[in-house]
């Protein structure tokens, strides 16, 4: 299994040789078998560089999740807007998915629509569905390789094992019950039933299992980038967890924190990133700094990463772009910023105009957002209150060093205003409002995490407004599993398991003093606690809205109360509607408590979207599954999910994932 290259993602070009498509499976009918490759199946996959191929094509399609679908990152924004820490703010669309409780419906989300392309439900049914489908040949023709022992074909397995558990935990807290497709076949099956969300969870739990056991640590392996028995084990834990087998995932946790060789980040490390422009956004180096660069992440230094997907170098066709600088910064450069005399409070001046002074250079500091999703208060302000104080040395959340922006960093460059050099403001001296969306235009910004270096467009000095400077952001490796993350799902286990476990605030305070906060837990934790450490330690890592709503499965599977005391039920927590701030799912609870869903509609100054309401309903916790599947699938049933149209709880599933496999060679009534 060993290979001289250096890094995995040489393997990528593979991938297209011989007829291997990305594009697959980008027909509205997901349930349609479409193999990898043009030729023969059992022909392509016959040798070990065509299961290369197929592996390799497993790992690129999955940082697309984080990086794709038209440019705007819309797929982990959708993630995002379901959940308390971010809401979709590109007002000038009237169809952004914000009035979530009256918009989303089962016909709402096609390939053509999808509400204005402001999210990516639709993609994450179709994409995700690719991956097994990848996932799947690499399971089905590994032991037919001639050449291959037992233990490397044991080790395909398990790799592909763990890219279709992935996206299956995505499937089943995003969609609810699904169809459990685990072959290629080689005729359509238009007959699937959904399989219940618990049987999934057990099999692809068995399959990480296996996983656990045959995937190589990435010590033995010279790629990097590839799945390792240690990302196995963080998988393997969420599935414990979702499983109520608290014990065992406090168990995986514990070998990664205790008994492996990664270790949290505790200072500085790898190479400095100034931070694009100095002159105009100082950054002091510091660990959290350093721990997020691209160029550090997946080095042999950082003893943190678990799992990476690389995404850097000269290659263009290998990588993908990671726009965080286009659509997570506020958008600023616009006569809707004003100053207090009525001028346009912030402009974006070339290099070679003759007003250009590197002190304001913000576009190049900050980029050129346009605000395709924006924070909400929680996440930028009270989130960083623990135990009633705000934490004022959180380097996660400070300005001083220059890991967070505050819209008051912003200072006014325009020559032509008399308040040129002073931090803009939102009101004037009379309390008149001098933002005219403040949706899109004021918020502050986690600078460390999501500043990336755009070398083409900081080339191009003469440019554009949109393009010269860091516009967009660029190629850079990404985190999938860090150890921080070990330590949050460990505090999460013992929880479940002894809510009073005076262990538990340790777990939390090993990121918070590596953090360097001055405010740490003591007594006693509440869910809400390590809900809040995961939201300030993995913002734009995780997946929040799949975790949010795997954690509301584990407090009714375990009558664990959440931070307000409420409990829940496994009957019903999943299946009530209205927008109402009673019941519902903790998912719910966090939503309505701490963002501004179902607060009603918002006034703002602007063409599109000038009236947006936003809400959310108790039955969003599961998205539709979408007509366009279910009448595909038209000599079966697929199940509807609580409150959309179309559902019937009569609809027959199958409850024990054995059966639905059984099931699948079956393609007529």
């Amino acid at each position: 299994m060993k290979k001289t290259t250096q890094i995995l993602n040489h393997l990528y070009l593979i991938i297209f040789i011989g007829g291997l498509v990305l594009s697959g499976g980008c027909t509205e009918d997901f349930l349609k078998p479409d193999p990898l490759s043009f030729y023969e199946p059992t022909a392509t996959f016959s040798t070990e560089p065509g299961l290369e191929s197929a592996m390799a094509i497993c790992d690129r399609h999955l940082k697309l999740y984080w990086a794709t679908d038209h440019n705007e990152m819309l797929s982990l924004g959708t993630e995002y807007i379901f959940s308390e820490l971010m809401v979709a703010s590109a007002t000038d669309k009237r169809s952004m998915l914000c009035d979530v409780a009256n918009m989303l419906t089962p016909t709402s989300e096609t390939s053509l629509q999808n509400l204005g392309r402001t999210n990516s439900i639709w993609y994450f049914w179709k994409e995700t569905y690719n991956g097994i489908m990848y996932a799947n040949t690499v399971i089905q023709f590994v032991d037919a390789v001639e050449g291959l022992d037992e233990e490397t074909k044991n080790i395909y397995k398990g790799r592909a094992y763990f890219h279709r558990a992935f996206r299956y935990m995505a499937l089943v807290f995003q969609f609810g019950d699904v169809p459990l497709i685990t072959k290629v076949l080689e005729v359509p099956k238009q007959n699937y039933r959904s399989t219940e969300r618990d049987a999934i969870l057990e099999m692809i739990t068995k399959d990480m299992e296996f996983a656990v056991e045959h995937v190589p640590d990435q010590s033995e392996m010279s790629l990097v980038g590839m799945v390792n028995k240690g990302a196995c084990r963080m998988l393997l834990a969420k599935c414990y967890l979702a499983l109520g087998e608290y014990d065992k995932a406090k168990a995986q946790t514990d070998i990664l924190i205790d008994g492996s060789a990664y270790a949290l980040m505790q200072d500085n490390f790898g190479t400095f990133n100034d931070g694009g422009e100095p002159e105009t956004w100082p950054i002091t180096r510091n660990v959290i700094w350093d721990l997020h660069r691209a160029e550090n992440k997946l080095i042999a230094g950082n003893t943190e990463v678990i799992m990476g997907m690389p995404n850097r170098g000269a290659d263009a066709e290998s990588f993908v772009k990671m726009l965080t600088m286009r659509i997570l910064y506020p958008f600023v450069f616009n006569s809707m910023l004003k100053t207090k005399d009525g001028k346009q409070a912030l402009l974006n001046l070339r290099r070679n105009h003759p007003d250009y002074n590197p002190e304001y250079d913000y576009m190049r500091a900050f980029g050129r957002g346009i605000a395709t999703f924006r924070p909400t208060y929680f996440h930028t302000h009270a989130l960083w209150s623990v135990d009633g104080q705000m934490d004022e040395t959180d380097l996660r959340h400070s300005s001083e060093v220059g890991n967070w922006v505050r819209m008051e960093d912003y200072r006014v460059n325009n020559k032509a205003s008399s308040e040129f050099g002073n931090p803009v403001t939102l009101f004037d001296d009379n309390g008149n409002l001098l933002c005219g969306d403040t949706i899109r235009r004021w918020f502050d910004v986690p600078h460390y995490k999501l500043y990336l270096d755009d070398p083409v467009n900081e080339a191009n000095i003469s440019g554009s407004d949109g393009y010269r400077g860091a516009t967009n952001g660029g190629n850079a490796d990404w985190y999938l599993y860090r150890l921080a993350e070990a330590y949050l799902l460990r505090a999460e286990a013992k929880y479940y398991i002894n809510e009073s476990d005076p262990t538990i605030k340790d777990d939390l305070n090993a990121l918070r003093q590596r953090a360097g906060c001055s405010v740490l837990y003591e007594g006693s934790v509440t869910i809400g606690d390590i809900m809040n450490e995961r939201a300030r330690e993995l913002y734009w890592e995780e997946w929040r809205n799949v975790e949010l709503t795997r954690v509301s499965l584990c407090l009714a599977r375990s009558g664990k109360p959440d931070e307000w005391g409420n409990t829940y039920s496994l009957d019903d927590f999943d299946r009530q509607s209205g927008t109402d701030s009673q019941g519902g799912s903790y998912w719910y609870q966090r939503i309505v408590n701490y963002s501004m869903y179902n607060k009603g509609p918002i006034q703002i100054d602007a063409t599109g979207n000038s009236n947006p309401n936003y809400t959310m309903d108790k039955k969003n916790i599961y998205w539709p599954i979408p007509y366009s599947a279910i009448t595909s699938n038209n000599k079966g049933e697929l199940s509807q999910n609580y409150g959309y149209d179309g559902y019937d709880p009569a609809t027959p599933k199958w409850d024990n994932w054995e059966d639905a496999v059984a099931d699948e060679d079956q393609t007529e009534n």
